[in-house]
């Protein structure tokens, strides 16, 4: 007796949308439980919905590029009335879509993966997969083929004139002299974050305030301590000093680490701090260090260096990037002195920015002589939502995060 097995998109996923990104199984494949079954990605993780039984693939209900609201049906299976089901032997023969073959062991792989490797004459085999067991996805195609200098062409191109003639393109669509170009499709993340970052400037006035840091306390401090952290498998950053620092500021204004409720603000007694991690030209993720209140500084650094190692690696969970209360952005890592104004992670209160790290030459009074020194100095800005708090709270609270890292004891 068969029976048929619903699989739905998870009610509780982190991100402002979520869309079908790449179905790893074809209708009639069998499957066991906790294979992988498809990829739903949103604008911070992108997650793996496993099977929950055994058998076969009975239909697809959402294709790939459809939203994924939660609780909605994604797929069908039909479960076996046997205890396993024989999948095949290893060897698998490439196939032929399109009229096109496939590069070597490419049938190994997804539909969506399978469509990437004929169209750019990429073998999946030579790419290092970063899904689960090591599998091979087709985000991991993507950054292969602009590795590789992006698509092969299957046939000589044409010339305008053919290709008028033929009709394979209007003469409306003929750039002018001067204006050649491309046009690259957007990925679901960066659709996702263009939503996200629009609604949080209609939803909140921005409002930045701008100081000045000198790190040499921390530079001190960190000169003194990594290499008694680097035995132990810790990379001692700037960014733990930084999480550390703001810790320590929301203890003095709490209110920047809190929500705007029509009838209240919202005050949290955790301090979640969620760290921007760029991932080139894919976009960005944020994993929140929870707790943080809580945590030393060695603490914080070896979580920093955790949850930035899985997002560059695509091996962020959804629990990773949930619950964040406030935001950084290094977004001096880059190059930038000042990013200005960055826009706030809704539905929270405000984001830090740190810029660059340089030598600058300053005036600091030695025993009442103005002296000229050269201390390593970076402009950090608080963008807060001025509907939760005013310029008094923000000022206060970088007055007492730039003052914790100026004073940081050296040992």
């Amino acid at each position: 007796m068969n029976d048929l097995i619903e699989v739905k998109v998870p009610d509780e996923q982190e991100g402002t949308k979520a869309v079908v990104r790449d179905w790893l199984k074809n209708p009639g494949d069998p499957v066991a439980v906790d294979d992988a079954l498809v990829e739903i990605e949103t604008d911070k993780v992108t997650q793996e919905i496993p099977s929950p039984a055994t058998g076969t693939l009975e239909a697809i209900l959402l294709e790939s590029g459809s939203e994924a609201l939660p609780g909605a049906l994604l797929a069908r299976i039909r479960v076996s009335s046997k205890r396993e089901i024989q999948v095949g032997d290893d060897t698998v023969q490439a196939v032929q879509e399109g009229g096109q073959d496939l590069p070597p062991a490419a049938a190994r792989h997804s539909p969506a993966v399978r469509e990437a490797a004929r169209l750019h004459g990429i073998d999946p085999a030579q790419v290092k997969g970063s899904g689960k067991d090591g599998r091979v996805t087709r985000m991991d195609m993507d950054a292969a083929i602009a590795g590789s200098g992006g698509a092969r062409q299957e046939e000589p191109p044409q010339s305008l004139a053919e290709a008028l003639e033929s009709n394979e393109i209007s003469p409306k669509a003929v750039p002018s002299a001067g204006s050649a170009s491309r046009r690259v499709p957007h990925s679901t993340m960066r659709l996702a974050i263009a939503d996200h970052m629009a609604r949080s400037v209609a939803t909140a006035p921005h409002v930045t305030a701008v100081f000045e840091a000198d790190f040499s306390a921390i530079i001190r401090h960190r000169e003194c301590n990594k290499e008694q952290l680097a035995r132990q498998g810790i990379s001692l950053s700037y960014t733990a000093y930084i999480v550390a620092a703001s810790v320590a500021a929301m203890r003095e204004v709490p209110e920047i680490n809190g929500r705007w409720h029509d009838d209240c603000l919202e005050i949290f007694e955790a301090v979640n701090i969620g760290v921007g991690i760029a991932l080139g030209d894919k976009g960005l993720i944020v994993p929140v260090i929870a707790e943080a209140q809580t945590l030393s500084l060695s603490a914080i650094a070896a979580k920093v260096q955790d949850l930035t190692n899985r997002a560059r690696n695509n091996a962020l969970s959804g629990s990773d990037v949930r619950g964040g209360t406030f935001t950084i952005s290094n977004h001096g890592v880059s190059g930038s002195l000042l990013a200005t104004p960055i826009v706030i992670n809704q539905p929270q209160t405000a984001i830090l920015g740190i810029g660059k790290l340089e030598k600058r030459v300053v005036v600091r009074e030695i025993d009442g002589v103005d002296t000229i020194q050269i201390r390593p100095m970076a402009y950090v800005s608080l963008t807060i939502d001025h509907r939760a708090v005013d310029g008094y709270q923000t000022n206060r609270w970088m007055k007492h995060f730039v003052e914790t890292l100026e004073t940081w004891p050296s040992q």
